[in-house]
């Protein structure tokens, strides 16, 4: 790593841990126990990573009426059941390592709710490699005020990491609008569930495809970056 680093900020599903069928599964138990119609597993997948509310009714075509028992009944399945379905994607738990002994932060910034997101963590072993976890609040509306979306919650990692500056790591296009939204370059993960050309239609730096590309992408950044603060500097200089 440089001398000079910047956090970086990573989503949770599809980019650190794979679900392996926990939330899908869920949303189909949940369907299933009340009687809704189960969507095709491609449309299953398409809802990993979105705000499960708006994947509900968008993509499911859950009834605005029976979207909070449908959440209700998909909480309970993950909590005891999905949880323990994922697993880390490949190589990833080595990646944080290496950048927490460079010094460099990193943090999460997920649309799940916070709590779960640290739970999920947890499980993994991982969560105290992280300098904050940001997510949305357990009724997926807003968490210190600040309201649901991929935006707001990458700003408040920001916040809470006092910086303006910071790589971003996702492995959907909602990753990629919220971090150009908040100035940022974002990585695409090919390892997660966007469907072909959608991150890099959405403007993602780049696109890597296993854990040492994602190092050496970050490492890029972190180059690039310092490049521009010494410009900065030289400039102040003269």
């Amino acid at each position: 790593m440089t001398s000079t680093t910047v956090p970086v900020i990573f989503d949770l599903d599809g980019t650190l841990v794979d679900p392996a069928g926990g939330i899908t599964d869920g949303i189909s138990s949940a369907l299933t126990e009340l009687g809704l119609p189960v969507p095709r597993q491609d449309l299953l997948d398409s809802m990993i990573g979105p705000k499960l509310s708006d994947a509900l009714l968008n993509v499911a075509k859950v009834p605005a009426d029976r979207l909070d028992e449908v959440i209700r009944r998909y909480r309970a399945y993950y909590a005891e059941t999905g949880i323990a379905q994922g697993r880390l994607y490949p190589g990833i738990r080595e990646v944080l390592e290496t950048f927490v002994a460079a010094g460099l932060p990193v943090a999460v910034a997920t649309q799940k709710p916070q709590a779960i997101a640290r739970t999920v963590l947890a499980h993994h072993g991982i969560d105290g490699l992280f300098r904050g976890i940001h997510g949305s609040a357990d009724n997926e509306s807003a968490v210190d005020g600040v309201p649901l979306g991929k935006t707001e919650i990458i700003a408040a990692a920001l916040k809470d990491l006092d910086t303006h500056h910071a790589v971003m790591v996702g492995d959907r296009a909602q990753d990629v609008s919220g971090a150009i939204a908040n100035g940022l370059d974002c990585i695409g993960v090919a390892w997660g569930f966007a469907p072909e050309g959608e991150l890099e239609g959405a403007g993602a730096f780049t696109v890597v495809s296993n854990a040492a590309e994602l190092v050496n992408a970050v490492e890029r950044l972190q180059s690039i970056h310092a490049s521009a603060m010494s410009e900065v500097t030289n400039d102040g200089n003269v």
